[in-house]
């Protein structure tokens, strides 16, 4: 497609991820939560780092159109896409790969999770791969994994003051990081963030191959 098309299509991209990001928080907040897995009702969803990572998603896509409408560089904000895209992308992943299979995929893929986990994820990781923009350093790979490990720290130090409380649904450790113990837990902890990174990397390599 020639710069043009390009441009539309990333503006297109864009939109569309903040529509998906709208009504997912319509669906999510007006919803009942249901037997399952995972499942909360309202505002309590805000504690899930896939309710944070898409609703952060879909504010860089706001500021990206906000940027096009002000005719300001929207490169300034590529460090914020890649983190955006990253969340994005764990989520998607830990659901199709990890929590779809364990506790059936039905409950993570209709209403409001249909948003969340499917498709605006999906949308993002095209957008990503597909939108040409210059070469990402190596040091935003870092700063992007940040929002992962603050999520990481604000989790466990809510365990840590609170205590990890009783069974499902009022524990702190909604995602039984630590029903293997605290070993296991703190492994859990420190790999997530690394994976972040990682995650990072493979969106840096992608895009810079494709970029100007």
């Amino acid at each position: 497609m020639n710069r043009k098309e390009h441009k539309t299509f990333e503006i297109i991209l864009n939109l569309i991820i903040v529509i998906f990001t709208v009504i997912g928080i319509i669906l999510m907040l007006t919803s009942e939560a249901e037997e399952g897995a995972l499942q909360s009702s309202g505002i309590e969803n805000f504690k899930f780092y896939t309710v944070l990572t898409n609703v952060f998603c879909g504010i860089v896509a706001s500021v990206f159109l906000v940027f096009k409408i002000l005719k300001k560089d929207t490169e300034k904000i590529r460090v914020l896409k890649l983190a955006a895209v990253v969340g994005v992308a764990i989520t998607f992943a830990v659901v199709a790969f990890m929590f779809g299979p364990l506790y059936g995929f039905l409950q993570f893929y209709k209403r409001g999770n249909l948003y969340f986990h499917l498709l605006l994820p999906v949308t993002a990781m095209i957008e990503f791969i597909f939108v040409k923009r210059r070469k990402i350093p190596f040091k935003f790979t870092v700063f992007a994994a940040i929002p992962t490990l603050i999520y990481g720290i604000g989790y466990l130090l809510n365990i840590l003051i609170n205590g990890i409380g009783g069974p499902w649904p009022d524990t702190n450790d909604f995602y039984g990081f630590l029903n293997w113990g605290w070993p296991v837990g703190i492994a859990i902890f420190t790999g997530i963030p690394l994976t972040a990174f990682a995650v990072a990397c493979l969106f840096r390599l992608i895009s810079n191959k494709r970029g100007e």
